[in-house]
Parts: C-alpha cells; sequence; structure tokens
C-alpha cells in the first residue's frame, strides 16, 4: 500500500495524538494498514521525552505538561508549528535506523531549502538549524525544527516539529531540548520572514519526501 497523507484541519490533543499513533503502528506490524504521514498541530503542551527531565522546565504557567514515549528531552508544540508523525514501515523503508533518523533530517532540510531557508545539522544537538543575522552583526544559531522519533518493532512514530508561526514565547518556559537558551535561539519561518501559510509548508513536505523515502 502507498504511504497516505492525513492532514488534520483542528488541533489535535496529545494524548488523543499517541492514542491514535499506538494503534497506527500495531496496525501496520499487523499488516491490518499501510503507512502514514500524519500532518497536524497541538494545543500549547510542553512534552518530556525519554531523555528529558523535569528540572528543565523554568515556568510552565498554565501549559499541560506531559511525559512521552518518543526519544529526546523536553520540547513545546503549539499552535502555528507544524507537527509531522511518520509511521513509516522500516521494514519497507530500510531496517537500518541511524539512517533513517538521516533521512528525517534530509528531507526537512531539503524542504526548508524549497522555501528558501537553509537548516543545517549540529554536532552534539539534536534538530534542524538555522544561522540568524543579529542587530549587532553577530550570528545566532536558532533551532527550526525538533526532531523526536521512535521504533517499535520496526515501525516509526512521532517524528517531527516545524516551526512556522508559533508563540515563540512559550519556548521561554522550559530549555528546549536541553539547549541552553542564553548561547541559542529558538525560530520560525514567520520569523525569518518567509510565510505563515502552514500549507505551504505542507506542500513542500510532499514535494520533497519521495526524494528520501518510499512514496
Amino acid at each position: 500500500m502507498p504511504v497516505e497523507w492525513l492532514i488534520s484541519p483542528e488541533p489535535i490533543s496529545y494524548s488523543e495524538a499517541v492514542d491514535f499513533m499506538e494503534n497506527r503502528v500495531k496496525e501496520i506490524q499487523d499488516g491490518v494498514s499501510g503507512e502514514l504521514v500524519w500532518l497536524l498541530e497541538h494545543p500549547p503542551v510542553y512534552t518530556i521525552g525519554t531523555s528529558g527531565k523535569e528540572d528543565d522546565i523554568i515556568d510552565a504557567h498554565d501549559i499541560e505538561v506531559i511525559k512521552t514515549g518518543r526519544g529526546g528531552k523536553i520540547t513545546y508544540h503549539g499552535p502555528g508549528q507544524r507537527v509531522v508523525y511518520l509511521m513509516l514501515d522500516l521494514n519497507r523503508q530500510g531496517r537500518d535506523i541511524r539512517d533513517f533518523v538521516c533521512r528525517v533530517e534530509k528531507w526537512v532540510i531539503a524542504t526548508l531549502a524549497s522555501l528558501g531557508v537553509k537548516g543545517e545539522i549540529r554536532d552534539g544537538r539534536v534538530g534542524v538549524w538555522v544561522d540568524v543575522p543579529q542587530i549587532d552583526g553577530n550570528i545566532r544559531e536558532e533551532k527550526i525544527a525538533a526532531i523526536g522519533l521512535r521504533i517499535r518493532r520496526w515501525v516509526s512514530f512521532h517524528g517531527v516539529a516545524i516551526n512556522v508561526s508559533p508563540n515563540l514565547e512559550h519556548f521561554g518556559g522550559i530549555i528546549p531540548c536541553g539547549i541552553d537558551p542564553e548561547e541559542y535561539g529558538v525560530t520560525s519561518l514567520a520569523n525569518l520572514g518567509v510565510t505563515s501559510d502552514i500549507s505551504v509548508l505542507d506542500n513542500a513536505l510532499k514535494n520533497a519526501f519521495d526524494d528520501w523515502f518510499k512514496k
């Protein structure tokens, strides 16, 4: 079966999304359903991955905090951020987890490049980063996409979060992905003056997908 694409027009709660992924992953493993790329947004939520810690919460205010089984540390999800959940069968996509994660990174970078944004990987720091010129003439490295995957019996789930036009102040309530906010920042496509239209990003993701994965 070809990879299915699902776009949810309304925000989906994080817990509901995890339940959906758990069920879909089992169906893929059992051969009942095919692979799925799910594009959605969440209401404001902080999620703590398997290597995260509550000490990375500075001030959650009234934003929900959830511990989750994805890889990575703590991050923020909310309106204006495109979450891309990848329920892909590595028996078909290639049974090499490191290579798979690398291809996910390259897919995001290629997608951003098609929108005129140069995304890069940084040693020792997860996710996709961009160099942002500052008023003082210096360059500040800022994160534009977070990546947190889980593989169960060769089927992936969880995935990628790309900042289109979220409230970036909400990242200030945490130490996102364990990165020192005094040294590094978080940015978005809108903040870079590129686009605040999530559908533009969706189309770019679809167009670049076949270069890195079996459709």
